[in-house]
């Protein structure tokens, strides 16, 4: 299995290390982290290819690090010597496993430890060459990789094949797997499985019998006989239409798989992904040490996602397996525990999350657990009326709603604040905050009981001061008095009682009608300053 990787230089990562659990690794992060290249480069450095061919054919310099390639570029127009940059992936294995053969400390971290690395560098032999084209430094404006070349070395210094490679890895993409015409690779093994030899024999006869009698068909024949008065014009042979029943043409490159009577491509974005997926795990994971899916949530139902989910996690059991998404319901199901966040610099797990938060996400798969660990900021309140209150004086503070500014307001639906806490508190560049009732308590009381996060930076809580006004509604009627609040709601209470049995009674109407009402509102002060 694999432990950790180390990648210098490529794509997104300039620096970039991450250690694996040796079971289950689901990478999220928000879009351009990082998560397919980091599957991309797992490939890469396990078969030396990338789509399926050598990198020494692929090597692009659009496959280095942007803001290092700046850097090399800016260096070389000051007048300074730099040398080109170099693309190292490192990936390391269990030593308990590997070949000892594979060992030694010709790695990044100079760990004396069994790996491999494929490295694209300047190509000594080409010294000169490269030495006259930067001599005009305004003409270098991507890595010369004309002058490169690409080494696939074990930590030992030795030149790799495929046949030294401990592991091999599978990468499963439904948007890249074709299967389209006819009865391909993946479902000719499941055909082959199911039908037993004789029956095989009968289908090509019945098939070949098919396309013998197309030529006796009255319409054909009357085709053909207009078509040897042609003869002559485009040869001087008989011209007619018929089927190849050559042995080259056979069944299997001509049926089309159908699913309740329809053509594989006419069934549904959903069906289609899913059926890719379980056929190339059949095909591929029998094999394969290290399986690589690429977001196996696309155009699938919550329900069909279910189902996925755990035949993934059945086929793949003795597998060491990493997946992307940015579904909460796969993060869910596999296990918080699992989660590798990526940034360009690093990726870390939530493995250490007390056991019964992890189990309480694992429980309630509906919970959108990524959106807290995705967003730069979020807002966490208790339910859908406080969720539209928010929204209202997030967008009086800033200009703007808090998702046009990147910030997450998530209803929790609940009191499971310390749960999406415990998340918090790995996630030191995320700042989160709780808006939440004082419920008659003193706010310092309330505050209290969130004491565990209190040295945590990135995390504040938000209480209402006054316990004579529990609840959010009591609080608008404080910060706004009746007035105002009749003309929002387009009421007339006499009383302040009155307005408030009604504000309690449609929380959510009178929530809404905060948040489109033209008239100014104050917001209770602990909600100010959660916004601001």
């Amino acid at each position: 299995m694999l432990t950790k990787i180390v990648i210098k230089n490529y794509r997104t990562f300039q620096d970039f290390t991450l250690e694996f659990d040796p079971k289950m690794n689901i990478l999220v992060g928000d879009n351009d982290r990082g998560k397919s290249t980091l599957l991309e480069a797992i490939g890469l450095a396990l078969t030396g290819r990338i789509r399926g061919r050598l990198l020494a054919q692929e090597l692009s310099p659009y496959l280095f690090n942007k803001d290092v390639v700046d850097g090399y570029i800016d260096a070389l127009r000051a007048g300074a010597q730099a040398r080109p940059p170099e693309l190292i992936i490192d990936l390391f294995f269990d030593p308990k496993t590997a070949p000892p053969t594979l060992k030694g400390t010709n790695n990044l971290l100079k760990s004396d430890e069994p790996g491999v690395r494929i490295r694209a560098s300047l190509n000594p032999d080409y010294e000169a060459e490269y030495r006259e084209f930067v001599a005009d430094p305004l003409q270098v404006r991507l890595v010369p990789t004309e002058y490169y070349k690409v080494d696939w070395l074990d930590f030992a210094g030795n030149g790799i094949t495929f046949h030294r490679m401990p592991a091999t890895a599978s990468l499963i993409d439904a948007t890249n797997i074709h299967l389209q015409s006819g009865v391909d690779y993946y479902l000719n093994g499941i055909i082959s499985s199911h039908l037993k030899a004789g029956e095989r024999v009968e289908l090509a006869r019945a098939y070949r019998s098919l396309r013998e009698n197309f030529a006796d068909d009255d319409a054909i024949i009357k085709i053909n006989q207009k078509l040897r008065g042609a003869q002559g014009e485009v040869s001087d042979r008989e011209l007619t239409l018929s089927i190849d029943v050559s042995q080259k043409t056979n069944w299997e490159s001509n049926i089309v798989p159908h699913l309740d009577d329809l053509p594989f491509q006419f069934v549904g974005k959903g069906e289609q992904s899913t059926l890719k997926i379980l056929l190339a795990l059949n095909k591929q994971v029998e094999d394969a040490h290290v399986v690589l899916v690429e977001e196996p949530e696309n155009h699938l139902s919550f329900p069909n996602l279910g189902k996925l989910i755990r035949k993934i996690s059945t086929k793949c059991e003795d597998k060491q397996v990493f997946i992307t998404t940015h579904s909460s319901y796969v993060l869910n199901k596999l296990g918080l525990e699992n989660l590798v966040l990526l940034s360009a610099e690093q990726g870390f797990r939530l493995s250490s999350l007390p056991a019964d938060t992890q189990d309480y996400f694992r429980k309630l798969s509906g919970y959108d657990t990524l959106r807290v660990v995705l967003a730069r900021r979020s807002i966490l309140v208790e339910g859908p009326s406080d969720e539209l209150v928010i929204q209202r004086a997030y967008r009086d503070a800033h200009g703007c709603l808090p998702v046009e500014d990147g910030v997450d307001v998530i209803n929790i639906r609940g009191l499971s604040f310390k749960r999406f806490l415990d998340i918090a508190s790995l996630l030191e560049h995320n700042q989160v905050a709780v808006i939440t009732d004082n419920d008659g308590n003193d706010a310092a009381e309330v505050k209290a009981r969130y004491d565990a996060f209190g040295g945590f930076d990135n995390i504040s809580v938000h209480v209402g001061e006054d316990k004579n006004f529990p609840t959010l509604e009591p609080q608008l009627l404080k910060a706004n008095g009746r007035e105002v609040l009749n003309t929002v709601f387009g009421t007339t209470f006499a009383t302040d009682d009155e307005l408030l049995a009604y504000m309690k009674g449609r929380k959510t109407t009178v929530a809404l009608a905060i948040f489109e009402s033209a008239e100014s509102v104050t917001m209770p002060g602990y909600i100010a300053d959660a916004v601001a």
